[in-house]
């Protein structure tokens, strides 16, 4: 066979969002010719991580990534996205506050055929859109960055909130942006003048946040929704139902339909079934606390000695009660907006394909048509996210605890439920926005 000289990759579109599908065609290869495909990433936080795969060059020595199921490697699949997603780690972060940063992710590429051709080529992976602005808001108690669309407004608004790791999830927010909504990133414990614990997190502190956004953003239509993951997925539930006249929307990634106690957030001198949220002064009581069939035994050890944590099975346990059931239960039939539930059926946090149902069974059982719709990423655990990041850390140890935990899933079921997932949010906010739009027109004309 003879070594071509023109082997080359074709990256298209090269720099662009990270929700945006890649093109990428290997070309210039003999026919039929075994090629390595390699991907590698040295992110911004330091870690390292590559993957590779083998695929089989076509009758004209091409490659198109996205048609072309590899025959070995660390993906079997057809899909551009693959060699992000199916990168492996291989050195940890050496600057982890970085990790959820929003700086672009360069991701290179090596095509190596099996008789020494040799191609190169690299993207660009951008979590910030042309004309985005982002600037820290701390005023009126409150701690977090506001990112602004380009262009003068009014722009709808959504407020982001992360989970039980803490801190602020700025690459959604800058990500909602580029598609339009001023999109609040905000920190209620382990952020700068937060605490470091979720221990006693008032509610009131949340409405001061929707507040501000609906005085001080002046928001098109009057629009904010509210954007949660995990314990996040909980806490938007909740400030739907107690605010429901300033949320408009609500997206909730793997939630909960109950109130839980600080878990693996809270201060490690009170108990787990320690109250998280407070209202008025009182705490929100929670599914743990004084609870007989409370079973804390899968939330402590792993399924096998030196395996990590799988700790869902521990949270059926206290459904088994009744009262305590609807003593935590969230009164989600006061909101008022349309919701987005997001879970893994495959989750190893906790059941939140479950907690998904029965939120939406209490939505529909009010009888006015709610719109509430339930994305069920199948076979998916407990991390899904953004598309095209890497996938395959699927135990990682807890940001707050530090004890090593099974999020469930695969790399694949993962990566495509982030994916699909993130499309659908996009698809339901803008639906949700022209909704309101049309319901203020309709109450204009009416008066």
């Amino acid at each position: 066979m003879t070594r071509p000289s023109h082997a080359r990759i074709d990256i298209v579109p090269a720099d662009a969002l990270i929700d945006v599908p890649r093109d990428i065609t290997l070309r210039g290869f003999n026919a039929r010719e075994r090629v390595t495909l390699t991907g590698t990433l040295n992110h911004p936080d330091g870690s390292q991580w590559e993957s590779h795969a083998v695929v089989i060059a076509d009758a004209d020595g091409t490659v198109v990534v996205a048609d072309t199921a590899p025959v070995s490697g660390g993906w079997l699949v057809a899909d551009a996205t693959a060699p992000v997603w199916a990168m492996q780690r291989l050195r940890a972060p050496t600057r982890p506050a970085w990790s959820e940063g929003i700086a672009p992710l360069d991701i290179a590429l090596t095509a190596t055929g099996q008789y020494g051709a040799q191609a190169r080529g690299q993207y660009t992976l951008r979590f910030l859109a042309p004309g985005v602005t982002h600037r820290p808001v701390r005023e009126a108690g409150l701690s977090g960055t506001l990112y602004v669309p380009a262009g003068p407004g009014p722009h709808p608004a959504v407020l982001v909130l992360a989970g039980s790791g803490g801190g602020t999830h700025d690459q959604r927010a800058a990500l909602y942006a580029a598609h339009g909504f001023a999109a609040l990133a905000l920190g209620y414990f382990k952020a700068p003048g937060r605490p470091d614990h979720i221990d006693d997190t008032p509610l009131e502190y949340f409405e001061t946040a929707l507040r501000w956004m609906h005085d001080r953003l002046a928001p098109r239509d009057g629009f904010v929704a509210v954007s949660g993951v995990s314990r996040g997925g909980e806490l938007v539930l909740l400030l739907a139902s107690h605010f429901p006249a300033l949320v408009s929307a609500v997206v909730a990634y793997v939630p909960s339909a109950v109130v839980h106690g600080t878990l693996r957030a809270g201060h490690p001198d009170k108990p787990r079934d320690a109250t998280a949220w407070t209202w008025r002064g009182e705490p929100l009581p929670n599914v743990w606390h004084d609870n007989p069939d409370a079973d804390w035994h899968a939330f402590d050890h792993p399924p096998e000695p030196g395996q990590p944590v799988r700790q869902a099975p521990a949270f059926h346990t206290p459904l088994r009660n009744a009262q305590a059931v609807a003593r935590a239960r969230i009164p989600v039939e006061r909101i008022r907006g349309p919701v987005l539930l997001i879970s893994g059926t495959d989750d190893g946090f906790w059941p939140s394909t479950l907690f998904s149902d029965q939120v939406a069974e209490m939505l529909r059982q009010r009888g006015d048509d709610a719109h509430v719709e339930h994305f069920r990423g199948e076979a998916a655990g407990h991390a899904i996210g953004l598309p095209q990041l890497p996938a395959t850390l699927i135990a990682k140890p807890h940001p707050v605890a530090g004890l090593l935990l099974d999020g469930g899933g695969t790399a694949l079921a993962n990566a495509r439920a982030s994916a699909a997932s993130w499309a659908r949010v996009v698809d339901f906010l803008a639906e949700a926005l022209q909704q309101s739009a049309s319901s203020n027109a309709g109450r204009a004309t009416a008066s």
